[in-house]
């Protein structure tokens, strides 16, 4: 047995130090940029098939010298470029790699074909069909890039794969803005790089004043107007392609205003001061950061402009603020209710309200932009055509003044520069709005880890009952397995951590690891509970595989299915195995992290959580023997298999508090906690062993408990005795079942 330790005691240290080194870099790490001195589609050009790409096509020509794209061949003729995404944007996968996609556009700007080459995604792929991701990538076949640069990108619809959301909007991400860059270089369908500048920039102007009626600041530009009435709008819904749509006109007379809607961009100070008044315009400083602007939106009519569907948490989805490439869609924290418009004359409205647009969106104020309106219309129960109108502005001259044009011209190491701030301010828009899209789950994950926290530090409270503690748990455990799990898909893996070193031995970045808020918040408590409690915090709570284990053995204890309680010896020889098997994953993964990643399946989490049993038979029954086995011998996967549990255990030794309260008679001669602890994490001396301890606060049940705690019945027979005047009390506790044989107290 000693053997046994001293040997599990060498492999944690060794481990140790990996994942605390790890773990350090994480801290430290900066973000770097790949640097590459071959293009990705010198590498994977040959093991494209043209045909494969696009139907017909015989052969790739030459790749050009001055940028990363190949002529697509057809009979001897061009008929398309071919790029890879990768080449063009640094958009980064859920495993921290490059998703690379081949794209085949032509000289009018429409793709022609895409194909996926190379994905390092398993950790959501894994069970969805590689199949089924690579007709996603096709399906942009016959996008039109010239209608996403006019739209900013939204003129297509995002199709989404369940267990594959974060994925889906990355290859959606890179095909699109890779697309426009290369139509905007080779000039494809009449679109052509950004200019430099050949005549004076501009800038607000903070000196600037605004004329205080309404009507001189509708007249000249300051506020922007569109009217439309029932007439316009029944006579659009006729031109559209559903037929349905025209034989539902709105039945009010023609001449009714259907809305009219105003626009002012009061970030401007002058603009703000004269629409908004003294007190408006301070709040609204207060609730701008540096960079950020507002639009202020007035509306009246028949059609609002917010909508009646909007529900705290959503998103503004009637209206859509464009400007070249760049679409702001609002949510309910960019958006702010007014009142009454504090410019004289100002008309009376139905609705007043600000929006903010983020500093990172890229917002260019001195530069036109526009407001999309959509107009919706219900042709059967569940069913609605749409058509847009749009509202222009451009900001009038005299709240603008030139840069000085004696600057020196950028120099190319300031253009690239430039350009590369670009990219990731596109890759930190892309990571925003997935935390924006996971709003309810992040807060439900934040309210989980508070009740948490706060059952742990006041755990001694909690544990005086055992009823309490019991239900407690069970509730807590029922809420991550449907919620967390299921729900959420919030599964911590092995996998996570093998990312991570690979990301760490390559090219770090945070955005690979921001793509999952629920994922990055949880393993932030994760790092944050194992210096307070160790791995218990997660294993034991946070855990939905591990939850659904208990919650069956649990199910199945009522159902009378017999309990096993391996020996000690052999349990003492298992446990070591979960540090065996990550250790062993972590080697392969030095090696090949694509390989570590497909034995990583040794963890049934993704067909048990992620993908709920949706999933090929051998998968299936693998994780439903795992559970079988869970029903006699609780928590046996956690305990003996799981490299997960096994990574999290070695540092969890470094904790700096000792929270589970023991006698000194624990153990010696009181086995009742060793008893009852359900996964054996007590040695038969007492001790807790940290790297098996789940916290699941039993012991600190039995530790208060009046009728199983022998300390405890002493003490109380002693204060009986006292009061009473009776005999020593001390001799009710030999007769404890839970004293070790022939052992005096």
């Amino acid at each position: 047995m000693h053997m046994v330790q001293a040997s599990t005691r060498r492999i944690a240290a060794l481990a140790s130090c990996l994942i605390i080194a790890t773990c350090a870099s994480l801290l430290v790490a900066p973000v770097a940029q790949a640097q590459t001195e071959t293009s990705v589609l010198s590498k994977f050009i040959d093991d494209v098939s043209p045909g494969q790409l696009v139907e017909g096509a015989d052969a790739f020509g030459p790749i050009r010298k001055d940028l990363p794209v190949a002529p697509l061949m057809q009979d001897g003729e061009r008929i398309a470029w071919a790029f890879i995404a990768s080449d063009f944007v640094g958009t980064t996968g859920y495993s921290g790699k490059p998703i690379h996609t081949m794209v085949a556009v032509d000289d009018d700007a429409i793709v022609m074909g895409v194909s996926l080459v190379k994905h390092s995604e398993p950790i959501v792929l894994i069970g969805i069909p590689d199949s089924k991701i690579k007709a996603l990538a096709a399906d942009y076949a016959g996008l039109d890039l010239v209608a996403e640069a006019t739209s900013g990108g939204t003129a297509h619809d995002l199709e989404i794969i369940a267990g594959a959301t974060v994925t889906v909007m990355v290859i959606d991400d890179s095909i699109v803005r890779s697309g426009l860059k290369v139509a905007r270089q080779l000039g494809l369908g009449g679109l052509s790089a950004p200019d430099a500048p050949s005549g004076p920039t501009f800038e607000i102007d903070p000196g600037a004043t605004a004329a205080a009626d309404w009507m001189t600041l509708e007249g000249n530009g300051t506020l922007r107007r569109l009217s439309l009435d029932v007439g316009q709008v029944n006579a659009a819904f006729e031109k559209v392609d559903d037929p349905r749509a025209a034989k539902r006109p709105i039945k009010d007379p023609p001449e009714t205003t259907f809305i009219e809607m105003y626009m002012g961009l009061v970030s401007v100070p002058a603009v703000g001061e004269s629409l908004l008044g003294d007190a408006e315009n301070t709040n609204l400083r207060n609730w701008l950061d540096d960079g950020d602007h507002a639009i202020m939106i007035a509306g009246r009519g028949l059609y609002s402009f917010k909508g009646s569907g909007y529900v705290r948490g959503g998103i503004f989805d009637r209206i859509v603020l464009i400007q070249g490439d760049l679409s702001v869609r609002f949510r309910d924290r960019m958006h702010r209710r007014l009142g009454d418009a504090a410019a004289e004359g100002a008309p009376e409205f139905t609705e007043t309200d600000l929006f903010k647009i983020p500093a990172d969106s890229g917002f260019d104020p001195t530069k036109p932009f526009r407001l999309q309106l959509l107009v919706q219309r219900d042709v059967a129960a569940i069913e609605r055509v749409f058509t847009t109108f749009e509202l222009g502005y451009s900001l009038p001259d005299s709240y603008m003044r030139a840069v000085p044009s004696d600057a020196p011209a950028p120099e190319a190491a300031e253009a690239q520069a430039m350009a590369d701030q670009e990219e990731q301010s596109a890759q930190a828009a892309l990571w925003k709005r997935i935390w924006q899209d996971k709003t309810v789950e992040i807060a439900g994950l934040a309210v989980m880890l508070f009740i948490l926290t706060v059952a742990f530090f006041f755990q001694g409270f909690l544990t005086r009952s055992e009823r309490v503690t019991y239900w407690f748990r069970m509730s807590f455990l029922t809420v991550t397995l449907v919620i967390l799990g299921w729900y959420a898909n919030a599964q911590l893996s092995v996998v996570n951590l093998m990312a991570l070193f690979g990301a760490l031995t390559t090219d770090f970045s945070w955005q690979a690891f921001l793509l999952d808020p629920l994922t990055f918040i949880l393993w932030f408590a994760v790092a944050a509970a194992l210096i307070f409690w160790g791995r218990g915090a997660y294993c034991g709570w946070l855990c939905p595989f591990g939850a659904l284990q208990e919650l069956s053995n649990q199910i199945g204890r009522k159902l009378g299915i017999p309990q096993w309680t391996l020996p000690w010896g052999l349990h003492e020889r298992l446990w070591p195995l979960k540090y065996m098997i990550f250790l062993g994953l972590f080697g392969v993964s030095l090696a090949s992290i694509e390989q570590a990643e497909h034995l990583a399946e040794v963890e049934p989490f993704k067909t048990a959580i992620v993908l709920k049993f949706m999933r090929a038979w051998p998968f299936v029954a693998y994780a439903a023997a795992l559970l079988i086995a869970g029903l006699f011998v609780e928590r046996f996967y956690c305990r003996y298999l799981c490299p997960l549990g096994g990574a999290l255990a070695i540092p969890a030794r470094l904790r700096m508090f000792d929270w589970l309260k023991r006698y000194k008679e624990c153990g010696n001669p009181c086995q009742t906690c060793a008893n009852e602890c359900f996964v054996q994490a007590i040695h038969p001396t007492g001790e807790i062993n940290p790297n098996e301890c789940l916290n699941c606060m039993h012991c600190q049940v039995l530790y208060q408990s009046k009728t199983k705690c022998p300390v405890v019945i002493k003490r109380v027979k002693r204060r009986d005795a006292a009061s009473r005047g009776a005999a020593d009390a001390g001799r009710s506790i030999h007769n404890h079942p839970n004293l070790k044989e022939k052992t005096n107290v």
